[in-house]
């Protein structure tokens, strides 16, 4: 089987892998960095004399990575899509569930 390269389908699959990618750099980065700002946002709370309970449940410490894990939600929404709840196929099985009672 001969690969065309040059096609429009090889094309937005070529797309929608790099998009999966930057979706999956952009989450490996947010990981890296917020353990490290935590991690030393906590170790200065403890060395200014709070307890590792009280550093640890400092909801200040968080700022940062629920602000950024906003965006990434929003950036992983627009990667692979919203979650269908709703959908016609969740619709069907809850007819065929309802209707088996």
């Amino acid at each position: 089987m001969e690969k065309d390269f040059d096609s429009e389908k090889y094309k937005k699959v070529k797309k929608r892998i790099d998009e999966i990618k930057k979706f999956y750099k952009h989450f490996s980065v947010y990981l890296i960095i917020n353990l490290f700002f935590i991690g030393r946002r906590i170790y200065k709370d403890i060395v200014r004399g709070d307890s590792v309970i009280e550093a640890l449940t400092d909801l200040s410490n968080y700022n940062f990575f629920f602000l950024w894990g906003i965006g990434l939600i929003i950036h992983g929404i627009v990667v692979f899509g919203a979650p269908k709840i709703f959908s016609k196929d969740w619709e069907d099985r809850k007819i065929n569930e309802l209707m088996n009672k």
